[in-house]
């Protein structure tokens, strides 16, 4: 590996996404080290830790909106990110500069061991890591209240798990993802997902099926006090058009009456376990009213998004998340048909996801698409998935299957993507440097 001379932000950017092609993850000892090297930027961070399967980028949105509604300064670092990779580096409510972003990535590239790694050896971080990096260095000095991170690939081995100064865990929904590197049962990636615990630290966590009991039981062991959000917590008001009305049993002040401006049903889940992370946090300073004025002010983007009239994308990306997403779509109360632009990864397990929907029964037409990135799913392969029905078509790239559909489209007819959150992406890029 030769040292570049990188002067500009599409020089950093090109790098990174070079990067998965000359390495590999990293123990957390070694993100540790690093992240030593780098002078600790963790140290100073007041981090509430964010793990799960779906909902972890919900989460800290919600999370982020009410401590803002309640005072705080919060740095977030999500992932991934939809159509410019800053967006995964949030501060106070803003995107990092391209300046402030290549500032951060020059630090980390210059702490590394170029000799070693010309050389054939030394450590380079991954994709991940170094992002991860930037992200502490970033918010080291951003001088905010809270530091809210979200896991990239379960919990106990994930190099954002390296950082010290925990203030809070949140762990969301869990769910069969990822089997290969976590497990193959959801008690057994509970406890990849329980590895962020800490003893004193608590965490708030959603207490639904196998999960649970598997994270109760880590939180006995090791002294960390769990706080369960399950349904039992919350009740539907009135589901409208665009919004959602909905009471959650407040830890200080009984049932409190709560709107989220979306259509997306799972995100009453997320919501809730973001407000009970605010009165952890916060205790009684969490006054109903900021709670309720952080939920309406929230807006995550590709998540149940509508991107033009009757067009709305979401970032399903997996068995769970299709599930959700479903359900959602079974009670949209469209006057037309349904029509559905459909791309996902390899890694994914794309044919019961495509079981799913073609059992659904809700879409007339289903555009199956191939999406950029070298993970996706082949034509032929996803011919297979859908049965090669007369309902479903092949497209070479999600903007071709997109504009197929729009063509279609007639009065009444709502158009959705689900999949992958790469789709989502390439549909919003798409839609940026178009008009339409």
């Amino acid at each position: 590996m030769k040292k570049r001379d990188i002067v500009t932000f599409e020089e950093a950017v090109d790098y990174l996404n070079d990067t998965p092609r000359f390495t590999s993850k990293h123990s957390l000892e070694e993100t540790r080290a690093h992240l030593h090297a780098l002078g600790d930027p963790d140290g100073g961070l007041c981090v509430i830790h964010v793990a799960g399967t779906n909902g972890k980028g919900s989460v800290c949105a919600y999370l982020r909106s009410i401590l803002e509604a309640a005072g705080k300064s919060v740095c977030v670092f999500t992932s991934p990110h939809l159509v410019d990779i800053r967006e995964r580096f949030v501060i106070r409510g803003q995107m990092v500069s391209r300046e402030k972003f290549l500032e951060a990535f020059l630090r980390v590239y210059e702490s590394l061991d170029w000799e070693a790694l010309e050389g054939g050896g030394g450590y380079h971080p991954t994709f991940f890591e170094y992002l991860f990096f930037m992200a502490m260095l970033l918010f080291s000095e951003a001088g905010t209240d809270y530091c809210i991170l979200e896991t990239g690939l379960g919990g106990r081995l994930d190099a954002t798990n390296a950082v010290g100064g925990k203030k809070l865990c949140v762990i969301t929904r869990i769910g069969l993802d990822h089997v290969e590197y976590l497990g193959d049962t959801v008690a057994q990636i509970a406890v990849e997902k329980a590895g962020i615990l800490r003893a004193g630290v608590p965490c708030v966590y959603a207490d639904e099926g196998e999960a649970g009991p598997v994270l109760l039981r880590r939180g006995k062991e090791i002294g960390a006090k769990l706080y369960p959000v399950s349904k039992r917590d919350y009740k539907f008001l009135e589901f409208k058009n665009k919004s959602i009305d909905f009471c959650l049993f407040s830890r200080y002040y009984g049932y409190i009456s709560l709107c989220l401006h979306t259509s997306a049903r799972y995100q009453v889940e997320n919501a809730s376990l973001a407000v009970r992370a605010a009165e952890v946090l916060l205790g009684r300073s969490a006054a109903p009213g900021q709670i309720r004025e952080g939920v309406g002010a929230c807006r995550w983007a590709g998540r149940m998004e509508e991107i033009l009239p009757d067009v709305y994308v979401d970032g399903a990306h997996n068995g769970d998340g299709i599930r959700a997403f479903l359900e959602t779509v079974r009670a949209d109360g469209v006057a037309g048909r349904r029509l559905l632009l459909f791309g996902v990864v390899s890694d994914k397990d794309y044919a019961h996801m495509a079981e799913l929907i073609t059992a659904s029964g809700l879409f007339a037409k289903i555009a199956a698409v191939r999406l950029k990135t070298g993970r996706s799913v082949s034509g032929r392969q996803l011919a297979s998935v859908l049965g090669n029905r007369a309902d479903s078509t092949i497209y070479d790239s999600a903007v071709e299957g997109f504009l197929s559909l729009r063509g279609e489209q007639l009065s009444g007819d709502r158009i959705y993507a689900a999949g992958s959150l790469y789709l989502v992406g390439e549909i919003k890029e798409f839609l940026e440097h178009d008009q339409f």
